[in-house]
């Protein structure tokens, strides 16, 4: 029977939980921001939001799309389109019987590739500023994925 003290390392989840709280309160800022955005373009996608500001038709001039609003919501798309996996794929990872060292150094660079990829869209940045950051958070993701595949060649 295998005993659960010997693969679950309490500081390098902690670490985990840490750089796990900081993505995901990111990424609700994120949704926090779209929305701002869609009230200050005054650009809504769903017929009850535009009708705060114009009754009738008039709100219908409210229904459009700005590339502002465009722009936020994309860059929230590719958070959670790249931050769900690291978490799902993290918290294996912690697992695997991996140093608190290079666990630590895979959820740093993997935030700060997050939060440079937001910096480069919302800026925005020349390219390819935005397209290394999103391929760090990748590759770090990658890294542990080949990790925890190593670790399972190896118990098998």
């Amino acid at each position: 029977m295998i005993d659960l003290r010997e693969i679950l390392d309490l500081e390098i989840l902690l670490v985990f939980a840490k750089y796990v709280i900081f993505l995901v309160v990111k990424m609700m800022l994120m949704s926090m921001i779209t929305g701002l955005y869609r009230m200050k373009k005054k650009a809504f996608s769903n017929p009850e939001d535009a009708a705060s500001f114009g009754k009738g038709e008039n709100a219908k001039k409210y229904l459009r799309t700005d590339p502002d609003v465009e722009r936020v919501r994309r860059c929230h798309l590719n958070d959670i389109e790249n931050i769900f996996p690291f978490i799902f794929i993290g918290f294996f990872y912690c697992l695997s019987g991996v140093s608190l060292a290079t666990a630590t150094l895979h959820f740093r660079i993997f935030f700060g590739s997050r939060v440079f990829h937001t910096i480069a869209y919302l800026v925005p940045l020349p390219q390819p500023c935005r397209g290394v950051a999103w391929l760090t958070g990748y590759l770090v993701t990658f890294s542990m994925v080949y990790k925890l595949f190593l670790h399972t060649v190896q118990i098998s």
